[in-house]
């Protein structure tokens, strides 16, 4: 088996093709190996194509690959939909019995096993553990251990009974047995598996892990594609730290309710989509106005209206920079790995409370739905570091009123950042309003006071632009004359395509942006390059327009729309076809 091992099951919604990938997947990171998938899935409960893939090797892998060695087909449409990927010799796994695989035909070159997977599911207990034994057959072909798939059957399955799981073990080997003593085919190696111990988790429940770390105690949200997997992590787990899950009856609602937990002084977190971040837009204003800190959770998805909720893409971005009428301070962080949205999210909850302003933290779907493997040293609980900001007490409330013993939550500072006190703390209360305010709070008109408090709240962006880190991550060569600008989940094929150009004598510098508002000031290194490329997911190029706006330099553009995620092998190809046109035209 090669080092680097890519695996995918295919079929209709609704034959189980998550839970059958996730199960492998587990099973994978279990034996010590690396993992990193993807998932195309279709918006309706059945029907509709579907896939998993997993792509696995003991050294770390963060992105897919045109390249597929085994596939567990339960249509002839997935072998149709994957037979660019498939290679001489690959193997595909299906079912000659079932009336639509009957007369399935085997690409040349490629290996077809043809195990009654239905069959021998019922054997075991059940049809509907067919996909089991297409696992325990991948298990024979590939020769890995078995042991390792029982395990993630455990946790799987454990909650449902004992007889089920060892329905579900009997089940896969029932495949293995029948490939080992069936089929033809020859393994020369096993999987390499290895003693580490590896988390294996999404984005969606990175964020939620990053929420609990940094101390997060209410959420309020409505599901939606593909952000849901951040309220279902919560779910269970919040509570054992003393925080609450509430499912409102929409998004408007959503966070309504989690502007009123932060305004009672807890930490408060919501999570949606496009449609959801619209219908939230009113409500942001308000969060902004009153000072009130908030992380608000935007999973980008294609749109727009109800587009294609199960289909990646970054088409949010000046949604979540000038959504909103009137002028809202506001911070937009964007995650660029599955780890980051752990450590972003701490971020953005520090960020809220230091500045007393609205955090907009954005992901997409493919990083939220990827499963990818980390050490548990990844997420180190003792880095965790919690800031709540210009919080006022009863011994230090005195400096902050008036000649008549009121409190002023929105004291004109020179940093912009007013004192915030907790209900409860004697001689701090004061009211809240969606109108302009003075310094007590309270409703004004006057026009001097007007200007006063717009000028403050914008200098809460111009405190952080000088007191926080706002820097890049750059990969690459930092002397190359072409540069790649990024943002958001294309990080991961990126530093996976250099190292492809590189094989092929071409050099780059790559810098990866976490941060669009405040952002990096990228002028130096854009002057500095003879070529300037910007990788993103949408249509017109919105990170590449705040660079020509921010540069005055014209640059390159790659852009991806077609719902599906950059891999390593396009972005390389693309990349050097950009480069190579420049130096022609120069």
């Amino acid at each position: 088996m090669p080092a680097d091992f890519n695996w995918a099951i295919g079929g209709e919604a609704g034959d189980g093709i998550d839970s059958t990938g996730k199960i492998f997947a587990q099973a994978l990171s279990r034996a010590g190996r690396h993992v990193f998938t993807s998932k195309d899935f279709a918006s309706r409960i059945r029907g509709g194509y579907t896939a998993y893939k997993i792509r696995t090797s003991v050294d770390p892998v963060q992105s897919v690959v045109d390249r597929l060695d085994v596939l567990i087909a339960l249509t002839p449409r997935t072998i149709d939909e994957n037979l660019e990927e498939l290679h001489d010799g690959s193997v595909i796994i299906y079912d000659g019995e079932r009336t639509t695989m009957a007369n399935v035909e085997i690409p040349d070159g490629m290996v077809g096993l043809d195990v009654p997977l239905k069959r021998l599911a019922e054997e075991a207990g059940g049809a509907i553990m067919r996909n089991v034994v297409a696992l325990g057959a991948a298990c024979a072909v590939t020769g890995f251990p078995i042991e390792n798939l029982d395990s993630a059957l455990d946790k799987r399955f454990a909650s449902k009974g004992h007889a089920l799981v060892d329905n579900n073990k009997e089940a896969a080997r029932s495949g293995q047995d029948y490939v080992t003593e069936e089929c033809d085919v020859d393994v020369d190696d096993s999987l390499e598996t290895t003693d580490a111990d590896y988390v294996l988790l999404n984005g969606d429940e990175a964020i939620g892990m990053g929420a609990i770390a940094a101390g997060c105690k209410f959420y309020a949200g409505y599901p939606i594609t593909p952000a849901t997997d951040v309220m279902e992590y919560l779910i269970g787990r919040i509570e054992r730290f003393g925080g609450h899950v509430v499912q409102a009856e929409d998004e408007l609602s959503a966070i309504n309710i989690a502007l009123g937990a932060a305004r009672a002084g807890a930490r408060s977190m919501t999570a949606t989509s496009g449609p959801g971040i619209d219908l939230m837009t009113e409500t942001f204003g308000l969060v902004a106005t009153s000072e009130t800190l908030l992380v608000v959770v935007d999973v980008m998805r294609s749109g727009p209206s109800t587009g294609m909720p199960t289909k990646q893409e970054q088409g949010d971005l000046n949604s979540l920079l000038y959504g909103g009428h009137g002028e809202i301070p506001r911070f937009v962080l964007a995650p660029t790995t599955i780890s980051e949205c752990f450590w972003k999210t701490v971020e953005a909850f520090n960020l809220a409370e230091k500045y007393q302003t609205p955090v907009y933290l954005t992901a997409d779907l493919s990083m939220a739905v990827t499963e990818q493997t980390f050490t548990p040293e990844t997420f180190d609980m003792d880095e965790v570091e919690i800031d709540r900001g210009k919080v006022v007490d009863e011994e230090t409330i005195e400096e902050w009123q008036n000649e008549k013993g009121q409190f002023q939550p929105h004291a004109l500072t020179d940093d912009g950042v007013s004192p915030r006190a907790f209900p409860g703390t004697i001689d701090g209360a004061h009211m809240s309003t969606g109108l302009e305010h003075d310094e007590l709070g309270r409703r004004t008109e006057d026009t001097g006071m007007r200007v006063e408090q717009v000028d403050k709240r914008n200098r809460k962006v111009e405190t952080a632009r000088e007191a926080e880190d706002w820097e890049p991550r750059e990969f690459g060569d930092p002397d190359s004359d072409s540069l790649v600008i990024s943002w958001g989940s294309n990080e991961g094929p990126m530093t996976e395509a250099i190292d492809i150009l590189d094989d092929e004598g071409i050099d780059l510098r790559f810098i990866s942006v976490q941060y669009i508002f405040p952002r990096p000031d990228l002028t130096e290194a854009v002057e500095a390059a003879e070529t300037v490329v910007v990788v993103e997911c949408n249509a017109t190029g919105q990170f590449a327009d705040l660079i020509e706006h921010d540069t005055l330099t014209r640059v390159d553009r790659i852009n991806k729309y077609d719902g599906v995620r950059f891999n390593a092998d396009e972005l390389a190809a693309e990349i050097e076809a950009t480069v190579q046109d420049q130096e022609v035209i120069q």
